[in-house]
């Protein structure tokens, strides 16, 4: 991974309810992480999400993280127009099939892996 805040870094994933893990373990997701090394909101979130994934035992491969950095005119790099990002941190949650099912944006009343939980929960249900 490029994004150094998003590293365990000492947090502990294991402390999260079973049934968050257990959502973000789940199935054949991926993981797409916008970030960057130098942005406050970033520096507090990722390494607790992170920390998440690791205990929900989500295999690296299925994690790919874009660094982004500040243009003249916005956000830039990997995948930022493509997916829209305007806003780090941000985590777009894909099926086995590419589909986006669930994005979480900056921040929430939540950690970053108890709202995906919460959402993926959502999309299953609609299923």
């Amino acid at each position: 991974m490029t994004l150094e805040t998003l590293a365990p870094d000492g947090a502990d994933g294991d402390a999260l309810d079973d049934e968050v893990l257990n959502a973000l373990g789940a199935g054949d997701y991926r993981f797409n992480v916008w970030g960057g090394d130098w942005c406050g909101d970033c520096q507090r979130q990722l390494p607790a999400f992170a920390a998440a994934l690791d205990a929900a035992g989500v295999p690296d491969d299925r994690i790919e993280d874009f660094p982004v950095t500040k243009g003249p005119d916005g956000k830039e790099g990997e995948g930022v127009d493509e997916y829209g990002i305007e806003l780090i941190p941000t985590v777009v949650v894909e099926n086995g099939d590419g589909e986006e099912i669930a994005r979480f944006v900056e921040e929430a009343d939540v950690s970053i892996a108890e709202f995906l939980a919460r959402e993926l929960g959502e999309a299953e249900a609609n299923v």
